[in-house]
């Protein structure tokens, strides 16, 4: 008999309790959860399957796992998902969104015949979405709700491309539950909807590579949505939330990682979820077979836990089912040197142990579901927010949550107002109640993002109001917090994001009690306020991404504009705003204001060349970035400019007015003294050159076109993707639209000395107006640095930002800068220099390169005690020669340069290290990667 379990007060029992639990406890066996209807009659042969439904050898000509020689093709995935929709009636299919080049992202629904049933299924998605809202669900309901109806798991694979077997295994778990006559099968359809999501990148498998089209890691892109394969992704959850979910990855070796996950865990993870993740891979170890655990002796086809991956940042396929769906999102990771068999076959045991694992208790992960989203409540209502805990058992929580409270959050009009209805929009697609204030309020209390407070603060009219009674609380505060408050420091992606913070817009919060005259948002704002005369105009503010987007889109329909570059209004002839202008406005957040005769300098959609020459990489980073958010997004017609086309003067670089080179790996971009003169020529003529960060500025420094040059970074200088205040000169155009004040988001960026024959747009303030969120060390460095560059030279310019402007998308504030950029206004005769390098140029020029150890993101870094160095060092030698080892202040260094800018977890050898060093019982003090 099953025991009763309390919610839990801590995050993670001891192992010794899960043990004496699950020892009480049937994984996978045992009597299914109640249920009202009867449930399905079953065999005690667990080999028992119906005859109808086609196994993957009848579809593919091959088995799945056990005898599998090679991986499925998306062509077979989607028709091995409908040779078993038409067999069978316990499966229906459909296509959740399409991909970057127009493929079907299909998915599976499945269950037992009555679930599966149209109204049926409609009724349990509703029972469940009814489960997240104790407002209208009441504690009687909620339970009926966690005896009768099933509860959903999501089975998803391949968001990375080139990592395939999960989706292999994934069709093998659709075929057992499809056609399966066993009592295990009957359990799990009886107690279960199954939702079966086999590639979430079709794109990057048919190329097999992590990335998709446009080069953006998917599973980095959960929080944005910037990505049509997430966005599609994020609203069928929405339609089936999920209470278990399964990312299938793979990683390097030939070992197999599921949770208890390493630290840090985000503090607003609900301890339910993170105990149901703890229990299932207590069911993930008894269905694993192979080689059981691994150990000193055993160090293939085996799993280990507690190591490498996090449920930290907000972005991946895991963080974000728990935080924004209360789901107990878990990431799977097989090595891919295993045999294609060994690789599906362990997949699919570990998805077939869990779906056994969720039927069991499906009852108590309901009711505990349902608790989750009542207790969000209860602590919006107090404005507490969760406290930290670590889940590795030799760790201990090193920064705790500060004692704070909040309650609301205030997104203020003043500004980026277009940016900030963005901000609202996706706030609400993840079901946040958002509103907007009718009238001024005051708020006694406040603090104002980027680390200061204020009193009697007067929100106006217009302004947005998020509070934090709500279920959504828990999500509101990851990705609206100010700062994440990291438990532990280990790190393989960023340590902030906080939307307000990436998008630069006015915000407050307050752990007052306030409650505003203001009406819910129901649709997002913008688009005409009156009717302009004929021959007037509509103006807007081209201060933020989204009327950046807005005003590139008018130029590529020919609609002519012009810009007042002293408030930075944009007008539009009044006879040009028609009904689908208009609706674009309204779609973007762009208030569009009736005015007089359009006045003010043109704009001119600019004739973009885009950098693929030596140390770009075309299928990922910046450059990618770029072909999503300057082509798709701006719709600009990118023409592609290489090594050769500078070197050699063609029409093919000449031609355009901005040559925009992304960041990459090399210092020249291997442009020889021709290519470097013919660049300064032309930029002379009139035109714009945009680099960014390493490959960007330091093309731009070989060439002569820049003072700045780069410091190199002290031993313990730690960045890590973190924002931090900067100052604005509202001089250059480039500034156009941006605060005094403003933020910008580092990570482990190039740091560079200020221009002395340019202006500099964005410095790091030297005083203690100095701030920096997110995980930093020794960023005091920066002070007096420069953020952005512009330099001209003959009657154009460069323009060089020392971070990048366009990471991943969703860095707004960076890419409204880019605008300006490409917009920049012709330069007076007086303001014009001539071409050529000067002393300072030919300074910095001939200055040595720093080393560029990170790549397009950063070098592993390892913090240990000085005493402990000799045997880190001992141990590191084991896996490279090339790492450079540092003292400071007690401490040492271990940094391992990451020329290709890989990530932990597809580096080739650092969870290795990581987990030698641990096996080792070093210390570490911080792990960066």
């Amino acid at each position: 008999m099953r025991p009763f379990r309390m919610a839990p007060a801590r995050r993670l029992a001891s192992a010794a309790t899960i043990t004496l639990l699950l020892g009480m406890t049937p994984l996978l066996g045992g009597t299914p959860a109640a249920s009202a209807a009867q449930p399905s009659r079953c065999s005690d042969d667990p080999t028992a399957r119906l005859s109808t439904v086609p196994t993957p050898e009848n579809v593919l000509g091959f088995p799945l796992g056990a005898g599998q020689e090679r991986v499925v093709t998306n062509d077979e995935v989607r028709t091995y998902l409908g040779a078993v929709d038409r067999a069978s009636r316990r499966v229906v299919t459909g296509v959740m969104t399409t991909s970057v080049l127009g493929q079907p992202l299909p998915y599976a629904v499945v269950s037992n015949e009555r679930h599966v049933r149209p109204a049926a299924l409609r009724e349990i998605a509703d029972d469940v979405r009814d489960l997240r809202d104790p407002r209208r669900t009441s504690a009687r309901t909620a339970a009926r709700t966690a005896k009768d109806s099933p509860a959903i798991v999501w089975v998803t694979a391949n968001v990375h491309g080139g990592e395939k077997s999960g989706a292999d295994a994934a069709l093998k778990t659709l075929y057992e539950l499809a056609a399966g006559l066993s009592c295990a099968v009957a359990q799990r359809n009886d107690n279960l909807v199954t939702i079966i999501v086999p590639t979430q990148n079709p794109d990057g498998r048919d190329a097999t590579r992590r990335q998709n089209e446009f080069g953006f890691d998917l599973n980095r892109d959960w929080f944005a949505r910037t990505q049509q394969e997430t966005d599609g992704k994020l609203e069928l959850l929405r339609r089936y939330p999920p209470q278990v979910f399964i990312d299938a990855h793979e990683m390097g070796g030939r070992q197999y990682f599921f949770p208890p996950n390493a630290d840090p865990i985000h503090h607003e993870i609900a301890g339910e979820a993170v105990d149901w993740i703890n229990r299932i891979g207590e069911a993930n170890k008894a269905g694993f077979g192979f080689n059981g655990a691994c150990d000193e002796t055993v160090t293939t086809e085996c799993y280990f836990n507690y190591d490498t991956y996090d449920m930290f940042f907000m972005g991946y396929g895991d963080t974000v089912p728990t935080t924004g769906f209360g789901a107990a999102g878990m990431t799977y990771e097989k090595g891919s040197a295993s045999a294609v068999a060994d690789r599906v076959q362990q997949q699919f045991h570990t998805q077939w142990s869990t779906l056994g694992w969720a039927a069991a208790n499906k009852r108590e992960v309901l009711d505990g579901y349902f608790d989750i989203w009542t207790d969000a409540l209860a602590q919006g209502r107090a404005g507490t927010l969760e406290p930290n805990e670590v889940v590795q058992p030799t760790n201990e929580v090193q920064f705790p949550v500060p004692d704070l409270s909040i309650r609301s959050y205030f997104l203020l009009p003043d500004r980026q107002l277009a940016d900030v209805r963005q901000l609202v929009e996706r706030l609400r697609r993840m079901d946040v109640e958002v509103y907007e204030v009718q009238k001024a309020t005051r708020v006694p209390t406040a603090r104002v993002f980027g680390g200061r407070s204020a009193t009697n603060v007067t929100v106006p009219k217009g302004a947005y109001w998020i509070p934090m009674d709500q279920p959504q609380k828990h999500w509101i505060q990851a990705i609206m917090g100010e700062d994440p408050y990291v438990p532990f420091p280990y790190f393989y992606d960023v340590s902030s994001w906080s939307n307000p913070l990436l998008m630069g817009i006015n915000t407050i919060y307050t752990g007052d009690t306030v409650r505003p005259r203001a009406e819910l948002v129901r649709k997002v704002s913008g688009g005409r306020t009156g009717a302009a005369w004929p021959w007037g105009s509509y103006t807007y503010p081209l201060d933020s991404a989204a009327a950046a987007e807005f005003t590139f889109t008018l130029l590529g329909r020919g609609v002519p504009l012009v810009r007042d570059l002293t408030t930075s209004r944009v007008a539009i002839p009044a006879a040009k705003v028609s009904r689908t202008v208009d609706g674009l406005a309204e779609s973007l957040g762009v208030t569009l204001t009736p005015g007089g005769k359009p006045a003010g300098t043109r704009l001119d959609l600019p004739d973009v060349g885009l950098f693929q020459g030596t140390g770009i990489s075309t299928t990922s980073g910046s450059h990618g970035e770029a072909r999503y958010v300057l082509g798709k997004r701006w719709g600009l017609d990118l023409k592609p400019v290489t090594t050769a086309d500078i070197n050699d003067n063609t029409e093919a670089f000449t031609g355009r007015t901005v040559l925009l080179v992304p960041d990459g790996s090399s210092a020249t971009g291997g442009l020889t003294a021709a290519g470097q003169a013919n660049l300064r020529d032309w930029i002379g003529q009139g035109h714009t050159y945009l680099g960014l960060r390493n490959e960007g500025t330091r093309v731009a420094r070989a060439a002569g076109l820049t003072s700045t040059t780069e410091k190199t970074k002290p031993a313990d200088y730690l960045v890590i993707g973190s924002h931090l205040r900067v100052d604005v000169d509202q001089e250059s155009p480039v500034a156009l639209g941006r605060p005094a004040e403003d933020f910008e988001f580092n990570n482990s960026d190039p740091i560079l000395t200020p221009s002395t024959n340019g202006t500099n747009v964005l410095t790091y303030p030297t005083g203690d107006t100095f701030w920096a969120n997110g995980y930093t060390v020794g960023a005091e460095t920066l002070k007096g640095t420069a953020a952005v560059v512009d330099e001209p030279t003959g009657a154009g310019r460069a323009v060089l930002f020392a971070f990048n402007p366009l990471f991943r998308a969703y860095n707004e504030n960076g890419l409204q800068l880019v605008a300006n950029a490409l917009l920049y206004p012709p330069n007076p005769p007086s303001a014009r220099r001539t071409p050529g390098t000067d002393s300072a140029r030919a300074s910095a020029a001939a200055a040595p390169v720093t080393p560029d150890l990170g790549g397009g993101w950063r070098p592993i870094t390892i913090q240990v005690a000085a005493g402990d160095l000799p045997r880190t060092r001992a141990i590191v030698e084991r896996f490279t020669t090339d790492a450079q080892t540092s003292e400071k202040n007690g401490s040492a260094y271990v940094v391992i340069p990451n020329p290709q800018g890989l990530q932990v977890d597809e580096h080739p050898f650092a969870r290795d290290l990581v987990r030698a060093l641990n096996a080792a019982k070093v210390p570490l003090r911080s792990v960066v990667g």
